[in-house]
Formats: C-alpha cells, sequence, structure tokens
C-alpha cells in the first residue's frame, strides 16, 4: 500500500513541474529588430568581448557567428574590433555596426519607473 502511494506522488510531480528559463538569455524585446534601425536590413553585432591584457583578444558576436579580424560575415571582411563597434570592409566601402545601447531599445524600459 505504501509503494502505491510513493508511485502515485512521484506520477503527480512531474505534473506541478514548472520549465526552468535560462538566466543567461537576453530579454524578448533584445532579441527583436527595432523597427527603421539600420542594423534591421543587414549584419546585426550582438556582442563584443576584448581580453583585459594589452594586445588581448578581440572577438564579436554578428548575426550568432563569432568572429575575429579578418574573418568573413555576411559578405564582409571584419578590420576592426573597437569596444562598441565593429568595421566591415564590402569591396571599396566600410560599414560600421554598433552595439545597440539601452537607449535605443525603449521597449526595454516600458513599464518600469526611474
Amino acid at each position: 500500500m505504501k509503494l502505491f502511494f510513493l508511485l502515485l506522488a512521484l506520477a503527480g510531480a512531474g505534473v506541478c513541474a514548472q520549465a526552468l528559463q535560462d538566466p543567461t538569455r537576453p530579454p524578448a524585446a533584445l532579441l527583436q529588430p527595432v523597427a527603421g534601425a539600420a542594423g534591421a536590413e543587414g549584419p546585426r553585432l550582438q556582442s563584443i568581448l576584448i581580453g583585459r591584457a594589452a594586445g588581448g583578444r578581440r572577438v564579436a558576436v554578428i548575426d550568432g557567428e563569432t568572429v575575429r579580424v579578418g574573418d568573413r560575415v555576411a559578405g564582409a571582411r571584419v578590420i576592426a574590433i573597437l569596444s562598441a563597434e565593429v568595421h566591415l570592409r564590402r569591396g571599396a566601402s566600410q560599414e560600421i555596426l554598433k552595439l545597440q545601447t539601452p537607449d535605443a531599445a525603449p521597449a526595454l524600459n516600458a513599464g518600469k519607473p526611474e
């Protein structure tokens, strides 16, 4: 009889469980393109990582792809990675991708008291 109640309790535990959210996942407002933003048509800069040591590695994430200086992304070559922007060269033209700041994403601050 005790075994029956134990099995019943274990079977019911799965029903009450909730799916856990990934704490490192960015807010949904950051994942959606901002209407009229320059990055909405072309490649989108998502993150920049720069090592602390002098001459440390510089890595950027563009459209989900990790790139370094010299790599190609979206048909362009990465020519510079700075603290808040990445410079791309496509033929003779140069394109600058900038990180989106919280001020540029009003949906993130909507409904939050200041």
